[in-house]
């Protein structure tokens, strides 16, 4: 499938509501399979991953069973340590991109807390196998820069371990906000957190069952804020949001003030508006993503999109995704004309681009944020074509819909 997608003015005016957060709702899940109590979750999110992971993690009844996550990289790892510590016998695989992407980091952490768990096809890949059991808990090292998804699949565990659990995170610590998320969350429920530089400390102790509304998310209201740094005009309301929120990703507001994007905090919604008065100045821009990957690539189009020179560091995470982000970025940059670095595999520059029209089909690579990140550059280039459009439902179902909303025209080839 390809759509072809172009809008006939630059003006953006609307109500949208965006989809829950997929990471709040993923740790709310799990926190419900661990918690002795059941409680009620409002404003689930609707996306693929988040429906995988709340079936599948109702669906063990302590017999072998494989279950495969498809190309869902929150719930492979998150499942992971939550059958670790449930008895019986999994096989956890996924797509052959998941096959791709590494646990060993996170099976190795496991195994020290006396988890039993062995790889079926290739080390220190999916598929695993997984004698889940109760652990000992105890201490356990783990690299703190690769994903915080195994860090925080460790934390959300920690309390049903015997002796709790000691993680010490060694090196510089990646997309820190996510698991200051998981902590809040796991605080919410009752759970009692002691982090002290590099060490985080999570005694044994009981979830208490509370009802849980899940906020929307701010990663999907970054396509919003690129829609409005392309716009002449914007007065787009995103209902769902606020300023003290859980995600880390909040800080989209502040970066996009830099853009010519205004945000106003209203009472559980935010306004976008464009600064008519802004004149972007390419003297050249350094942002560090370690703290909000999922925005990286947001910013990369955005920065190309506006003819801003920019270098994005703090891009490790960005290789292990659901693709090879950095090259992927690149590949497609390119076909407008953009001229795209990987200075290394944390590190893109983007230099003084010149937007050119592309008569390319933007590949997706089955990577939802790629689609959505390029698709408001029909604001620049009049038109542009992206194929198989249908990975936005991995994050933000109602991504397309919400485009014709707001008077983008959609045609299916």
């Amino acid at each position: 499938m390809i759509y072809h997608i172009s809008k006939a003015d630059k003006i953006l005016k609307g109500t949208i509501s965006l989809p829950a957060s997929k990471s709040i709702s993923n740790r709310v899940l799990v926190i419900r399979a661990l918690c002795d109590d059941d409680f009620e979750i409002y404003n689930l999110s609707e996306a693929e991953d988040t429906e995988i992971l709340k079936s599948e993690i109702s669906t063990h009844c302590g017999k072998k069973l494989e279950i495969n996550v498809g190309a869902a990289g929150t719930t492979m790892r998150f499942l992971t340590a939550y059958f670790a510590i449930t008895e019986g016998l999994i096989v956890l695989t996924g797509s052959e991109r998941m096959k791709e992407r590494p646990i060993g980091i996170l099976v190795d952490a496991l195994k020290q807390l006396g988890a039993k768990i062995e790889y079926t096809e290739k080390e220190g890949f999916p598929p695993i196998k997984i004698e889940g059991q109760k652990l000992h808990g105890g201490k356990t090292i783990i690299d703190g820069n690769v994903s915080s998804q195994y860090i925080s699949a460790l934390l959300m565990i920690a309390p049903k371990l015997k002796n709790g659990l000691t993680l010490e995170l060694k090196g510089e610590i990646a997309s820190r906000p996510y698991i200051e998320m998981t902590l809040k969350i796991m605080e919410h429920f009752g759970v009692k957190s002691n982090w002290i530089g590099n060490t985080i400390e999570v005694l044994e102790q009981k979830y208490i069952a509370k009802d849980f509304t899940v906020e929307s998310d701010w990663s999907a209201a970054s396509y919003w804020c690129e829609m409005a740094a392309f716009s002449d005009e914007t007065d787009i309301i995103l209902i769902g949001l606020k300023k003290e929120s859980l995600q880390g990703d909040a800080v989209v507001a502040e970066i996009f003030r830099q853009f010519g994007v205004e945000t106003d905090f209203l009472d559980g919604e935010i306004r976008l508006r464009k600064n008519s008065e802004f004149r972007i100045e390419n003297s050249g821009l350094r942002m560090d993503c370690s703290a909000f990957p999922d925005l990286a690539q947001t910013l990369a189009v955005t920065c190309a999109g506006l003819g801003v020179s920019v270098e994005l560091t703090g891009l490790q995470t960005l290789r292990i995704k659901e693709t090879d982000r950095l090259q992927a970025l690149k590949n497609e940059l390119e076909k407008f004309g953009v001229e795209a670095e990987i200075i290394s595999d944390s590190k893109l520059d983007i230099k003084s681009p010149k937007l050119k029209t592309s008569n390319s089909k933007l590949q997706t690579y089955a990577d939802h944020r790629m689609a959505m990140a390029f698709a408001p550059l029909a604001l620049k280039v009049g038109e542009i074509s992206i194929k198989n459009p249908e990975v936005v439902n991995k994050s933000y179902p109602s991504f397309w819909d919400d485009l014709k909303k707001t008077g983008f025209e959609i045609n299916e080839a």
